[in-house]
């Protein structure tokens, strides 16, 4: 069997096996979806260090467990508790879209302590907390009468566990039984035992169990219990006229409470369900849309070769779909449109190797498609790992440094990029090589889409335009550009989103459409002159504000009903003045991050002058990209910064692509001028950056006009990175290549497109010594 023939048939049965693992994941393991998909409720707990105890790892840890007791006691369905980091809990609620029961559960975080009550309050005790949680403080009771307690005879640690239990036979009713642990006995019947000394009636005889700086139970010591003894045997009883829901909640409390350390609530999402319904019907369309726009696009380009293109793309598809669901990986919106532009991508390899196989088949006339195809695959490998590898810095640097949703848009940018890898050069190429090895195809090359040079190609062999002669000037056209559109941060400033200034973000829909300037001004006559009041979309407004409690919430949503009627919340962001500042450095670290990550890469694989160039117009293409949002007005959050990372690894492709074929032309000719090699490298690689581009914003423009408000945005900042990134490569990082290029004397020979000149043919004029050459004696008859 010949040697192409085994391989073809490795490959093959490699790709075979891959896909039916796929398809087997993708039918029996569900992906598991984010909240603002499915709706409800994401809190973020953070641990806090107490003078007698540290926060660290594994008190962290023991916390997980006691708020996953209290959770599972609220009966909520399918919640998730897992740490994030050494001091943070991420808490997400299924299904809840009023988690006011739950925050108020989880927000009663100090450490549970039980006090003998020493006795009233007298007037000039002041009521209040203490530093210490187990200090003597004075507490008002449940009816709101002040009490002196002694320090804490028991903590958290010492109950063992409550249960709340109806007691029929007896009459008694619901009640509490709280169970101690061995020292906790002890402790219990000493204290018990004390406040019995006290007569009937005497607040001494009470027991103040507190937590949270509140009093949740001051029960009485029965008469029945006799001074000195206390109550003994590690288990008590709390009586009282209590509903089931009431004795529930306070054993739920007594038993959760053992909390080693505080913890305090810095971020809180609310997502309706109907809004996350409606996002995964607008990211759907504009997934089904643009993939076909794209699969047309690139059949009507490639013919054969783009079909099979868009069958392997298909297959993409499920193997992304499949490693999200074998991973464990949450699925969020910004996923969805992390998909959508892998999508793109994975057609931007693609596009690199059928563009090579042409230059191979027409320029450099490879007897066959086939031949032409390995060609084309075995050249255009280096710049697709080159590439891939600048998107798979940004996409880790996204998941070290973002959080929620933007994370999980990381991690699918990470799987689309292997995807369309292996899409590319596995499956494609083995359905390529298949369909061109055919006799059919063979005998009729075109139908591949590979035997002629395509439009662009031939429209640019023609004209052989020198794009290189002036590269200062095209640097001072990027330099005006960039002033022209840097100005706006300067000029407008930036509306930077919650998570960056930290405050509280909720969003309205009402029955019918109301103006901003009237819920803005009937705001501010309730109270709240700084609100911000944005439209959102139909019969939605967006109000945000630096700090807003639950009761402030409520005013808000009764203001806004009486302007449109019925306002219902659909989603509710707050995010702590500490967690905005650290995502505020960590988004200044990502960004730093990226930069010097592709700059030490492209010095790695390039010269350290092209990694320069390259990073530097990656520098302009961010500032462009935040001035123009600063122009636009437009809001600067964590999916912006989603984006603009990806701008980051997306754009500096071009960069790489056309540096990978300056180098490979140095290679074969170092006497060729830079600039002329430049110029040659920009011409045969344009096709390519076409073709690519139009693949990318066929599927981001369907994202950006079916999408909701947020995807809208931040498709707007890739179609805008996309342009831009474009531009940049060939007339900022080209030219910027030349400037930082060493001058030296070069002839002005101009090479045609395609002319593949090879080195040692130029005549030479001076011999050794740079004299000149004698020509040979001649005899003449």
């Amino acid at each position: 069997m010949p040697r192409h023939h085994r391989s073809l048939r490795t490959r093959a049965l490699l790709a075979l096996t891959l896909i039916a693992a796929a398809l087997t994941i993708a039918l029996t393991v569900p992906v598991r979806l984010g909240l603002d998909l499915s709706g409800g409720t994401q809190i973020v707990l953070e641990t806090r260090s107490t003078p007698t105890s540290g926060t660290s790892r594994e008190a962290t840890d023991r916390t997980v467990e006691v708020l996953r007791g209290r959770i599972d006691a609220l009966g909520l369905a399918e919640p998730t508790l897992v740490r994030s980091g050494d001091h943070r809990i991420l808490v997400e609620l299924p299904d809840v879209q009023d988690p006011s029961k739950a925050a108020d559960v989880l927000g009663r975080t100090a450490q549970l302590t039980v006090h003998a009550v020493l006795g009233p309050a007298r007037a000039s005790d002041a009521v209040g907390p203490a530093i210490d949680p187990a200090a003597a403080r004075i507490l008002p009771d449940e009816t709101g009468q002040p009490l002196r307690l002694k320090a804490a005879d028991l903590r958290g640690d010492d109950v063992k566990g409550a249960d709340a239990r109806f007691d029929q036979q007896s009459g008694a009713g619901w009640h509490i039984t709280v169970d101690f642990t061995d020292d906790g006995s002890i402790r219990w019947a000493k204290a018990t035992a004390e406040a019995a000394c006290h007569p009937a009636g005497d607040p001494g005889r009470r027991i103040a169990i507190v937590l949270d700086d509140k009093i949740i139970s001051s029960p009485r010591i029965d008469p029945s219990v006799a001074c000195g003894v206390g109550i003994g045997g590690g288990t008590t009883q709390i009586t009282g006229s209590f509903n089931d829901t009431e004795a529930r909640e306070l054993a739920l409390l007594i038993s959760g409470g053992a909390l080693p350390v505080p913890v305090e609530i810095i971020e809180q999402r609310i997502i309706g369900a109907t809004l996350g319904d409606a996002a995964i019907n607008a990211a759907a369309w504009a997934v089904g849309i643009g993939t076909v726009l794209t699969a047309l696009f690139v059949t009507a380009v490639y013919r054969l070769m783009g079909l099979l293109a868009t069958m392997a793309l298909a297959c993409y598809g499920l193997i992304s779909y499949a490693a999200l669901a074998a991973l464990g990986a949450t699925l969020t919106l910004p996923g969805l449109a992390g998909f959508v532009l892998t999508i793109g991508m994975a057609v931007d390899a693609n596009v690199l190797v059928f563009e090579r196989a042409r230059e191979d088949f027409a320029v450099r006339s490879r007897p066959t498609a086939r031949s032409a195809l390995t060609a084309g695959f075995r050249g255009a490998l280096s710049a697709i790992a080159d590439s891939n590898v600048t998107t798979l810095i940004a996409a880790g640097l996204l998941f070290a440094f973002a959080s929620g949703p933007v994370r999980g848009f990381g991690v699918t940018l990470g799987i689309g990029v292997l995807a369309s890898m292996i899409s590319a050069l596995l499956i494609t190429r083995v359905c390529a090589d298949y369909a061109a090895s055919r006799p059919f195809v063979h005998c009729r090359p075109r139908i591949t889409g590979i035997a002629d040079t395509g439009w662009i190609r031939d429209r640019l062999m023609r004209r052989n335009p020198h794009l290189m002669r002036h590269p200062r000037r095209w640097l001072a056209v990027s330099a005006a550009l960039l002033l022209a559109t840097g100005s706006g941060i300067v000029v407008r400033g930036l509306d930077l989103g919650i998570e960056f200034t930290g405050g509280r973000l909720i969003e309205y829909t009402t029955n019918c459409p109301v103006d901003p300037d009237r819920a803005r001004t009937a705001l501010s006559e309730a109270g709240f002159p700084r609100a911000t009041v944005q439209p959102s979309g139909d019969n939605q407004l967006t109000i945000r504000a630096q700090t807003l409690t639950n009761t402030e919430t409520a005013t808000v949503a009764e203001t806004i009903s009486r302007l449109g009627g019925d306002a219902r919340k659909i989603r509710d962001e707050l995010v702590g003045p500490t967690l905005g500042e650290e995502l505020r450095r960590n988004a200044l670290i990502a960004l730093g991050l990226a930069l010097a990550a592709q700059l030490a890469y492209l010095a790695v694989r390039f010269r350290w002058r092209f990694a320069t160039a390259a990073v530097g117009a990656l520098v302009h293409d961010v500032l462009i990209l935040v001035g123009v949002f600063a122009w636009l007005g437009k809001p600067v959050d964590a999916v912006f910064l989603a984006a603009l990372l990806t701008v980051i690894g997306y754009s500096v492709n071009d960069s790489v692509v056309l540096f990978d074929r300056i180098r490979e032309l140095l290679a074969r000719d170092r006497t060729t001028p830079l600039p002329c090699s430049t110029n040659r490298a920009i011409l045969q690689t344009l096709p390519r950056t076409v073709n690519t581009g139009m693949g990318a914003a066929l599927n981001l423009t369907a994202l950006a006009v079916l999408a909701d408000d947020a995807l809208t945005d931040f498709a707007l900042a890739l179609l805008i990175g996309l342009t831009v990134g474009t531009y940049s490569s060939v007339f900022t990082a080209a030219p910027a290549a030349i400037a930082l290029h060493p001058r030296r004397p070069t002839p002005q020979r101009r090479a045609p497109l395609g002319d593949e000149a090879a080195p040692g043919l130029r005549s030479r004029t001076s011999g050794e010594g740079g004299t000149r050459s004698k020509s040979p004696s001649v005899i003449r008859s």
